[in-house]
């Protein structure tokens, strides 16, 4: 029950050469960056930054922890990811402009969007705020852009069997707040969101259980 990151950048076709397409995608777990510094994207390579950065992770997982009152996976309740994902699914083809997916996400109340290719192949997951800091950054015009043009922010995979638990760890630990459900067929089968998880632990019947 393997968590992944991918790395989308730009939809498959368009972001690198041919023989690199098809390169695989390595598990990770909670405390390991997942993956190096790379110097032409501008990701931060201070090594204070990088340690500052990750020991708020760490700190962060390890609140998480503590809060669950359990020392070791093995002793805590086994949670699938199927339980609480939402199997609600918004998705737009990477032709899509940024204008007419904050339009789409707009109109129906969502945060998250799973950006597909012509072939129904998961391009990236993204959310309103990634969209508008995107735009902020680059100074860009909403209507003239579309997600096959620009790099996607990497995006956490899981299976329905999936301890939750586990995938809480993974999205503090790399500052995401939605991971896509896979099942076996590699069919997109529901998402998981921060959202998800304040609901289930304020629901009235786990707060019985708990007490």
């Amino acid at each position: 029950m393997a968590i992944y990151v991918s790395e989308p950048g730009r939809p498959l076709g368009t972001r690198v050469p041919e023989i690199f397409r098809d390169r695989p995608v390595d598990t990770v777990t909670e405390m390991v960056e997942y993956h190096p510094i790379n110097p032409q994207r501008n990701d931060a390579t201070d090594p204070e930054v990088l340690n500052a950065q990750w020991s708020a992770h760490r700190r962060a997982a390890a609140v998480y922890g503590e809060n669950t009152g359990v020392a070791e996976d093995s002793q805590r309740p086994y949670l699938p990811v199927s339980r609480l994902a939402t199997t609600t699914l918004h998705s737009l083809p990477t032709s899509t402009t940024l204008a007419e997916a904050l339009s789409y996400m707009e109109s129906r109340a969502i945060r998250h969007l799973i950006v597909v290719t012509e072939h129904n192949e998961v391009a990236g997951l993204v959310d309103k705020p990634w969209i508008l800091e995107w735009l902020r950054d680059n100074k860009a015009e909403a209507a003239a852009y579309n997600f096959s043009l620009i790099e996607l922010p990497a995006f956490l995979t899981v299976a329905p069997e999936t301890d939750a638990h586990q995938l809480a760890r993974l999205m503090l630990a790399h500052r995401l707040d939605a991971a896509v459900v896979i099942d076996a067929q590699s069919l997109v089968v529901g998402i998981v969101t921060s959202t998800d998880y304040l609901r289930l632990y304020a629901s009235p019947s786990q707060q019985e259980g708990n007490v």
